[in-house]
């Protein structure tokens, strides 16, 4: 053991105000020296839906870098640990606890974070550019989802990006939302029409916005108790088919993990008409652990 390397990490709860709701993260604030093979071996290690790395940045315009990881696989960009890696960050003053606005170098680039400061700092990343793929059969989004066609609002499923490729699908209540569920096998029966690994995010319309639940199983994820990479492209969807308001300065929560336990409260605020100038999400992180990793 006495050639062992050590390493902290904290662990946090993300968008959520409760300890032990939201999206837990955790955080190594200093990972300079852990290759890319042992940053895998590590996430899969804690088996959280992510872990992030903080480590220096290659661009002068960004504070720092952050690889991000779930059990299986690196993120190019993920919302719940840009959140919670900020929040580490500024909680342990390697970013100035007063700042209101910094930049986090991930693999899509660099992602702009801005603060409402206070006791309980409302953190918000600037969603990276969003881009629309193709759509999906209703019933046969239905059959991957143990649902009914009947248990789909009349609105065409589709594929979004802002970084993490997603298919929205769109039911009916809170119900149906609950009763939806994607195995591996219900996933590959939607790759039919787009082969490469994918999120499935389920959800309802409410009067704050949106009811939700999101499925990764190709990620190693099972069901994401909160998905900030994915409620961008969400807002921009709900835009889209006239779920939601569309002028700038609307904003919306989507309520998602609580079927799992884990209920979250994510934050939208749109910027401009549609979104055109930029979709904010945001959410509040509680810190509940601080540990060493030995290997």
């Amino acid at each position: 053991m006495s050639s062992a390397r050590s390493y902290r990490y904290r662990v946090v709860d993300v968008f959520t105000d409760q300890a032990m709701e939201g999206n837990a993260l955790a955080v190594f604030p200093d990972a300079s020296g852990i290759d890319d093979i042992t940053m895998q071996k590590i996430a899969k290690e804690l088996n959280l839906s992510e872990t992030s790395f903080v480590i220096p940045a290659t661009r002068t315009n960004c504070s720092v870098g952050v690889r991000i990881f779930t059990p299986s696989k690196e993120m190019d960009f993920a919302g719940h640990p840009t959140i919670g890696t900020s929040f580490v960050l500024l909680d342990e003053g390697i970013i100035p606890a007063d700042s209101e606005h910094f930049v986090l170098e991930e693999k899509v680039g660099p992602v702009p974070v801005r603060v409402d400061t206070g006791i309980r700092p409302l953190i918000w990343l600037q969603t990276p550019p969003i881009s629309r793929g193709i759509t999906f059969d209703r019933t046969a989004c239905s059959l991957a989802l143990g649902l009914n066609t009947s248990d789909l609002l009349p609105v065409t499923p589709q594929l979004l990006s802002a970084g993490n490729p997603t298919v929205f699908i769109a039911l009916k209540d809170r119900d149906a939302v609950d009763r939806a569920w994607l195995d591996s096998r219900g996933s590959a029966a939607l790759r039919k029409d787009y082969p490469e690994p994918m999120c499935v995010f389920v959800f309802t319309p409410t009067p704050d916005g949106a009811y939700s639940r999101m499925f990764a199983p190709e990620y190693g994820i099972a069901e994401d108790p909160a998905t900030g990479s994915s409620t961008g492209p969400l807002a921009a969807y709900m835009m889209q088919h006239g779920l939601v308001a569309c002028t700038a300065g609307t904003r919306l929560t989507s309520e998602q993990g609580t079927k799992m336990g884990r209920r979250s409260i994510l934050h939208v605020h749109i910027h401009g008409d549609r979104g055109q100038e930029g979709i904010e999400v945001g959410g509040r992180v509680v810190s509940v652990a601080e540990a060493i990793m030995r290997f």
